[in-house]
């Protein structure tokens, strides 16, 4: 049922609920407090160890497990930033802001499963990324200090790790580790000498300036973009770098000049580089991807043999997600070829408003670059990717966002063989998904896996009963395949790589309901399975919690799901319903059939989450957590046509799949989410009356603030306002006769959730009488880093769900 104006009938006869809303709590009122803590078993889940990662040498022999850091403090949050045309960096150290860093390695040997420590890392491992050499006989890693990052690297066959050299990379865009393919040595960005840094506040030598002269130049709401002279300065300084080549032996060679590089990649045969860098003249109003590049092929010496494409201050696309920029892009080495380069360029002039039966062209051109490129495919979608095998089996994929629809072909670059359409699918469609291909090293080069025409495909496996994973083979030629695997309960099983493709092995991370994930090697044939890794659990006080994958239906009989979890101990027949916690994230489907289809697996490891609402159920809540929100628009309809009606639907469905498993309290629901879930939640409370109280956590609330288009809408503000305005929670602001819980990172850097949004919100519901907390978490971007930030969110979602959902208001 809709909100008007009025009180719904439903809010009526919901007396308690009522009575909740009205019930204002002690800390209504704004005031400054320190961080807060909850209680000592939420503590415990926020501290538990997190999973480790992964990754398997390019012979397979070798497994490399990398070890993360518990959350930063705030201190480390807190830490010098810059804010330059998009990017956030740490100027301290030319590194990327809060950068995640690996604390832990160790070499695993995959035959015999034997474990073997590495001598001779840092004392303190903050590795930013780490990069096996193409032969499997070194690893490169990128060491972060507080000043600057050094590269690293380990000798694998002796297990030991040394500084490679005491150069100062710089890690604005990441660590570059870009390894030669035979091996010998890799290139990086190193801080370019010779540079003066600009001071980081002058006196303002005159105002800032930006005009329109009639050229159309739509864009999407942006954050951290340039804003004047100085911060142009700065982005030159810090982004400028020398592309530097470190051999094996300790020695060092400068390739090319200082420039912004944002791209290096070697050549499959190591005779060429293909470069990118950034030029002016910059934009304010676009981020640092819009600005003009420059893309180059260079012989070894950093010399350029040929100049590829130089494109323009890309500031007036089409806001529609197929728009492209005109001329060449997609610019990269055909895998399997020496020199080959291949690219896309789109024939609709990249506006997917203008009608075309071709819309981009896919070339290659090999080296020495010398004659004209040819033409691979056209292609009535956009290029997506291109992975080859050998030049007669390449495969392209391409993709149009509109229908949603997906086509796979085999082309044959030697041109001797018309290309073939493998498949065509929706996207959308996950039960349907035939998966992505295994590839295989060889001569350090990543290529397809094929076999009599057959290659190796893994995939989710979903289906009505959760996720399966499978491994398949697929027929190129007559489109046959064989299932080879599937995941089997009790156990959700997933295939990363393939270790030996005539063993039929492959590396798996298996977990079971209450097993942490661990790697083992997978026999297909012989259907054995060998563990690598033994995980303890990470926070054994949570393991009586339950957890189910519940399925229900909402009123136009749309399938829907969530994940039940229920508190340890609990018994609806002794201890009756109880105080729910729904959250939840709005999704845009273009059919039904896709939007009713079940993803996640009742097997997968339960670990509690700190980050969504599962923690709750150890502070007595029935959490219903993602729980779908399907948007649909079939045919000419579009999804957000409907959204409100939707949204409400979905709302009703949710709380009466509780209600009928006598698990929920229908009068003590609450609703929550972050992002796109917060506007969804203040969007629920301002147009319905069925949830006693909300939790938005860094959402956007007024659609006028991104005009050119938010989420998946495409149309802008001028194409339909009133759309814009239904759609707004903050123009609804009169409605939201419920208590609302706002959290928001003070530097927020999401595309259109600037903190304003939730200041705002607030200021409207307090202006109309509403109730309402809203909480800035100083240092914190969209998503919440410091350990004091998480630990205070969580005190805070606790209380205000302790007082609107039991009454419990705190002293």
């Amino acid at each position: 049922m809709i909100k008007g104006l009025k009180l719904s009938a439903l809010a009526l006869a919901l007396g308690a609920s009522a009575a909740l809303v009205t019930a204002a709590p002690s800390y209504a009122n704004a005031v400054k407090i320190d961080y807060q803590q909850p209680t000592q078993e939420i503590i415990d889940i926020v501290d538990a160890a997190p999973s480790p990662g992964g990754s398997l040498s390019p012979s397979g022999d070798l497994l490399l497990v990398t070890g993360y850091p518990a959350l930063p403090d705030i201190a480390d949050v807190a830490a010098d930033e810059l804010k330059l045309a998009g990017r956030r960096i740490n100027p301290e150290n030319h590194t990327v802001s809060q950068a995640r860093y690996i604390s832990s390695l160790e070499l695993i040997n995959v035959e015999t499963g034997e474990a073997e420590q590495i001598t001779g890392l840092p004392s303190e491992l903050k590795a930013l990324g780490t990069s096996w050499s193409p032969n499997g006989k070194y690893i490169a890693f990128a060491q972060m200090t507080p000043t600057k990052v050094e590269l690293w690297v380990v000798d694998v066959d002796a297990a030991q790790a040394k500084r490679w050299s005491s150069a100062q990379l710089t890690a604005v865009w990441g660590p570059e580790l870009e390894w030669r393919h035979d091996s010998k040595g890799l290139y990086s960005y190193t801080v370019a000498a010779d540079l003066e840094e600009p001071a980081r506040r002058t006196v303002p030598t005159g105002p800032v300036i930006t005009e329109s002269m009639g050229r159309t130049a739509p864009g999407r709401t942006y954050q951290d973009l340039l804003q004047n002279k100085q911060d142009e300065l700065l982005f030159d300084y810090y982004f400028t770098s020398q592309i530097t080549y470190f051999d094996l032996n300790g020695d060092t060679q400068q390739v090319g000049e200082p420039a912004i590089y944002s791209g290096v990649t070697s050549s499959p045969n190591d005779a060429y580089l293909l470069v990118s860098h950034i030029q002016r003249p910059y934009s304010y109003a676009v981020p640092w991807y819009r600005f003009p590049e420059t893309t180059q092929v260079w012989n070894s010496a950093g010399e350029n043999v040929y100049t590829v494409v130089e494109q323009p201050l890309a500031d007036n696309l089409p806001i529609a997600f197929d728009a492209v920029v005109q001329g060449r892009r997609s610019i990269s080495w055909r895998n399997d070829a020496d020199a080959t380069l291949v690219w896309a360029e789109a024939t609709d002039q990249g506006d997917p408003a203008v009608d075309a039966e071709v819309r981009d062209q896919v070339f290659q051109q090999a080296a020495p670059f010398d004659q004209a490129p040819e033409k691979l495919l056209d292609l009535s979608k956009r290029y997506a990717r291109m992975l080859a095998a050998d030049a007669e089996n390449i495969l392209v994929w391409e993709r149009w966002w509109a229908d949603r629809d997906e086509k796979l072909w085999l082309v044959d670059a030697t041109g001797q063989r018309d290309a073939k359409l493998v498949w065509e699918r929706s996207w959308e469609d996950r039960y349907n998904d035939p998966g992505q291909p295994f590839t295989v090293q060889q001569d350090g080069r990543n290529l397809l896996y094929l076999a009599d025409g057959e290659m190796l495909l893994s995939g989710t496996g979903a289906s009505d009963e959760g996720d399966r994973p499978f491994i398949d083979t697929y027929d190129l030629h007559s489109g046959e395949k064989e299932r080879l695997w599937r995941s089997e309960a009790p156990y959700y099983e997933r295939p990363w790589a393939l270790i030996d493709a005539a063993e039929m092995t492959f590396l798996t991370q298996r977990e079971g309901v209450t097993d942490p994930a661990d790697f083992f090697v997978r026999d297909v044939d012989d259907n054995q399975l060998t563990a690598l890794t033994e995980t303890p659990h990470p926070m054994p006080h949570t393991k009586d919690i339950t957890r189910e994958l519940i399925t229900y239906t909402r009123e136009d009989g749309l399938a829907m799901s969530a994940e039940l979890y229920l508190p340890a101990g609990y018994d609806k027949e002794r201890d009756g319903p109880l105080p729910t916690m729904v959250w939840a994230y709005p999704r845009e489907y273009k059919s039904s059939a896709a939007a009713a289809q079940i993803s996640g697996s009742p097997y997968e490891f339960v670990r509690i989450s700190y980050w969504g609402p599962q923690y709750l159920a150890t502070q007595g809540y029935a959490v219903m957590d993602a729980a779908t929100m399907p948007i649909v628009g079939e045919g000419d309809a579009q999804p957000n046509d409907t959204f409100i009606e939707q949204l409400v639907m979905n709302g009703e469905a949710a709380i009466a799949a509780g209600v009928e498993r006598g698990i929920t309290d229908p009068e003590r629901v609450a609703l929550g989410g972050h992002s796109y879930g917060a506007f969804m939640t203040a969007n629920m409370l301002a147009h319905s009356d069925l949830f006693a109280t909300g939790i938005a956590r860094s959402g956007a609330y007024n659609r006028s603030l991104t005009p050119f288009g938010f989420q998946r809408e495409e149309r802008t503000v001028w194409d339909d306002p009133d759309l814009y305005i239904q759609m707004s929670p903050f123009f609804h602001a009169h409605k939201i006769n419920e208590p609302l819980l706002m959290i928001h990172g003070a530097n927020d850097n999401n595309s259109g959730t600037f903190p304003m949004q939730s200041e705002r919100l607030y200021q409207a519901i307090k202006g109309l009488g509403g109730t309402s907390r809203l909480v800035m978490l100083p240092h914190e971007s969209h998503g919440y880093r410091a350990r004091e930030s998480i630990l205070h969110m969580l005190w805070e979602q606790t209380r205000w769900l302790d007082t609107y959902l039991k009454d419990e208001t705190a002293e």
